[in-house]
């Protein structure tokens, strides 16, 4: 279901014990006791609470009227549905309000005047938005107000659960040193707070909730571990080394390399799926299974090669080149001209993993599946693979696979202890060499 904005039709208004319900109406003391709360304006905030709101804890009661995209069916998948004209409903407390903006001489001020800290009329409450907001001066304040650590929200979070950023580190320190729960599963997913720091990235959380005692190998209602949470996760070229660093850490702390979701997906599944060959690396130093198959039949081999046209800058070619470096089988070689054409595009990645059979017979009907412009880029390649359709392979590469095949598993690890020079090292572990001999 998707969401569009509406037209600008909201209102606001304000509950509390007086005999006639105030409306926010331009000018108003409703709205401007909500926009002092919004600003943080303390100077006009006191005034308005000694002379309209002397009761800290009412309640602000925001409805606007939104237009939303419902679908008719599952089956259509979003193509077809109905455009509807739905009422929401947002209540908030003052507290709530600037704990959310991070005001933290306005939650001062509240918590003075006896507002609830743990009110949460909307489903949260001022300590889960101070979180939301990163706003560590906030959360301490309520805090020493004895604000509940382990306040669950209307979807079952607790504070520790909304520490979603790197800026909110300060926050979970604040929650964990007021005896929050690092173990605790919340919301529809149980994740535990050590999970969400893995989807997040957040490595110094991460190290946080284990030195406060984090299960690491704990699983939410997918079954995944942190490990396999962090793996999953989509990740922007600027945060790829943060999750690698989280990613050692946890398999530092115990985590286990080779545990399956509910769909038998493996952490390294999961790296595959983005191309993610330092990732990859790591967990096959760590144990990972690289023959590993999910419910689906597909190994990490496979997912890198569905995404290694979507992914071109990770370079795919190093992830296919690690994954047969430490034993992972092949393509079925019938199923070669379907991988040659999902990965025209990437001519490195068809080069390593052509070069990992001995003898791979190659039919000048392979060209039709590669786009004319894609084999005028890759010339000098494609040319190279199809010079090869009538002739063996040389006795160099014979002699590499069978180098390979007597090392197995272990190629990664024995071929740089060979006494060789560093250039046939590189030619024993499949490093392309932008054609083929």
């Amino acid at each position: 279901m998707e969401r569009q904005p509406g037209p600008e039709r909201g209102k606001l208004q304000i509950f509390q014990k007086m005999e006639k319900e105030p409306q926010a109406t331009a000018g108003s003391p409703v709205l401007e006791y909500h926009t002092a709360l919004v600003a943080g304006d303390l100077d006009h905030l006191q005034p308005l609470m000694d002379q309209f709101f002397r009761d800290a804890n009412v309640v602000f009661e925001i409805n606007t009227d939104e237009m939303e995209w419902q679908v008719k069916s599952p089956a259509t998948f979003g193509l077809s549905g109905l455009w509807t004209l739905e009422y929401k409903r947002e209540l908030t407390t003052p507290l709530c309000i600037a704990a959310a903006h991070g005001h933290t001489a306005c939650v001062r001020h509240l918590l003075g005047r006896g507002a609830d800290p743990d009110a949460s009329p909307g489903g949260r409450g001022a300590l889960h938005e101070a979180c939301l907001g990163a706003h560590t001066a906030c959360a301490r304040l309520l805090l020493r107000h004895r604000a509940d650590p382990d306040l669950l929200s209307a979807e079952g979070l607790a504070p520790l659960h909304l520490c979603r950023s790197a800026a909110s580190l300060g926050c979970a320190q604040a929650l964990l040193e007021h005896g929050a729960s690092v173990q605790r599963a919340g919301g529809t997913g149980l994740d535990t707070p050590l999970h969400v720091a893995a989807q997040h990235g957040l490595d110094e959380h991460a190290r946080l909730y284990l030195g406060r005692g984090a299960r690491v190998n704990a699983r939410n209602s997918r079954k995944e571990t942190a490990l396999s949470a962090a793996c999953g996760a989509t990740r922007r070229p600027d945060e790829q080394g943060r999750c690698l660093r989280l990613c050692a850490l946890l398999l530092r702390h115990g985590a286990a390399a080779d545990t399956r979701d509910e769909d038998e997906r493996s952490p390294l599944h999961k790296a595959c799926s983005h191309a993610s060959h330092g990732l990859v690396r790591l967990l096959l130093r760590h144990g990972a299974d690289a023959g590993a198959l999910d419910y689906g039949g597909a190994s990490p081999l496979a997912r890198v090669l569905q995404t290694a046209t979507c992914a071109p800058q990770a370079a795919p070619q190093r992830t296919v080149q690690a994954l047969l470096n430490h034993g992972s089988p092949t393509v079925w070689p019938d199923a070669f001209p379907k991988v040659l054409k999902t990965c025209a595009s990437v001519p490195a990645v068809i080069e390593v993993l052509f070069n990992s059979y001995p003898h791979l017979c190659v039919s000048e009907s392979w060209k039709e599946v590669i786009p004319e412009e894609v084999f005028q880029m890759h010339k000098p390649f494609y040319q190279s693979l199809f010079a090869l359709a009538h002739t063996p392979r040389c006795l160099q590469h014979l002699c590499r696979c069978a180098l390979r095949r007597l090392f197995g598993k272990k190629c990664f690890d024995l071929i740089p202890l060979l006494p060789l020079p560093e250039p046939l090292q590189n030619y024993l572990l499949l490093e392309p060499e932008g054609v083929l001999h």
